[in-house]
């Protein structure tokens, strides 16, 4: 079994208690803002195997496997994770900032795209759109209600209650 299926089902096992739940989901949020703030300290192409980047940000590897499971959707290049990862797989780590930011706001990660440390990557009025941007994406927009009256969209040229609206 590869390092991400053991991650997965460590971090989303069903017979876990809430409170070991909860104690491991703080312990990895704590770690995972660690690392965010390095990163985004110093914005520059991260490399290396698993293991060396979990001695680098001084975690575990299967800390690091989540951190970079949850990362890998904001990268400018996958680095395929799924594909049976081991702690000498090689990882690149090239931030998209502005993907990341908007994936943090999806993940209601406020901890993470309130950091100072954004200040310098995106103005805040860019982090203001790309936060409206990702909250707009969730709305359902109901388009104009077709009238019965009204001619049939389909382009029959007949009423929509004589077409469509039967």
């Amino acid at each position: 079994m590869g390092l991400l299926e053991t991650w997965r089902e460590k971090a989303y096992n069903q017979e876990m208690s809430k409170q070991d739940s909860d104690l491991l989901w703080a312990a990895y949020f704590n770690v995972e803002k660690e690392i965010y703030e390095q990163l985004l300290t110093n914005i520059e192409v991260v490399e290396g195997t698993v293991a060396e980047l979990a001695e680098k940000y001084q975690t575990d590897i299967s800390t690091m496997t989540g951190f970079l499971d949850g990362i890998d959707e904001s990268l400018k290049n996958s680095n395929s994770l799924e594909e049976n990862l081991q702690e000498d797989s090689k990882i690149v780590i090239d931030i998209n900032p502005e993907k990341l930011y908007y994936n943090m706001v999806a993940a209601k990660a406020e901890w993470l795209y309130n950091l100072p440390q954004w200040d310098s990557l995106l103005t805040e009025s860019r982090r203001k759109e790309l936060y409206k941007e990702q909250k707009l994406s969730g709305t359902v927009v109901k388009g104009e209600k077709i009238g019965r009256n009204d001619p049939c969209p389909c382009g029959s040229g007949k009423k929509y209650k004589k077409c469509c609206g039967k």
